[in-house]
């Protein structure tokens, strides 16, 4: 019997909040960086952060 597929959702789960705290760190960071840096990186962020929640929200519970 295979239970991998069970656990799927959990992994998938994990890894996104893993990289949603990573793109966390990386917009608390932001400050460190040029204003020219920080206006290129701020939209890619977020919108890579919007994507993750999206994501998240979609899994089976």
């Amino acid at each position: 019997m295979d239970n991998s597929s069970e656990f799927a959702p959990v992994y998938l789960r994990h890894d996104l909040m893993v990289e949603i705290g990573r793109l966390e760190m990386a917009m608390e960071h932001l400050v460190e960086r040029d204003p020219v840096q920080r206006e290129q990186l701020r939209p890619r962020l977020e919108s890579r952060m919007s994507h993750l929640i999206s994501e998240l929200d979609h899994l089976p519970v």
